[in-house]
């Protein structure tokens, strides 16, 4: 975990700008692997670039307690595992913490974004999760995916992704192989059918 990448100091709630605090949901047009099939949550978009974090692919090779180890936090026996999740392609050594922000304060650089989602960089997340005090509904992911500036927009412009509302349940409670078409889905959206003549919800 580190705080090096800016997360918008806490407090600040949906932020204004472009794609922020929307999933993006790539269509088939995109076949790379890094990102064919993939829901992105938008943690920042304006003109200079933007960052998200990819929510619905798991790192098969690197488990939770691997993770933990690199990072000399113990976790109780008492908690459960926690899938590591692919962020995306960008310092895939940098680690995010996406989750459900309750009644507790938030961390330091937490962004929180619609519906309470907060998505933080603090390893003082992961310890309160380790201790069993931390956020029940979370996903832990390694990188990001970035663009430069006016990239994204060229991307959406070329039909490759699919921008609609972030929402709590899409993002914790649905399982992984189902965000790609529930997110098209909940729209009104069959991604499987779509071809380049896709528009924007």
């Amino acid at each position: 975990m580190s705080a090096s990448i800016h997360i918008p100091k806490s407090g600040k709630t949906e932020p204004v700008g472009y794609l922020t605090s929307r999933l993006l949901i790539a269509t088939p047009l995109i076949n790379s692997p890094a990102f064919a099939r993939t829901v992105i949550l938008m943690c920042a978009h304006d003109k200079n670039g933007a960052m998200g974090i990819i929510i619905n692919n798991i790192i098969e090779n690197i488990s939770y307690t691997d993770l933990f180890e690199q990072l000399e936090i113990a976790p109780q026996d008492s908690v459960n595992q926690l899938p590591v999740h692919y962020g995306g392609p960008v310092e895939i050594n940098r680690g995010f913490v996406i989750y459900h922000l309750g009644e507790a304060p938030p961390h330091p650089d937490t962004l929180i974004t619609v519906n309470n989602i907060a998505i933080s960089s603090s390893i003082h997340v992961l310890r309160d999760i380790a201790a069993g005090k931390g956020p029940k509904e979370r996903i832990l992911a390694l990188g990001y995916a970035g663009w430069a500036a006016g990239q994204l927009e060229t991307e959406m412009e070329a039909n490759s992704w699919i921008s609609v509302p972030a929402t709590r349940e899409l993002i914790f409670d649905t399982d992984n192989n189902l965000k790609w078409s529930k997110a098209a889905n909940q729209h009104g959206i069959d991604i499987s059918k779509l071809t380049s003549n896709v528009g924007h919800a």
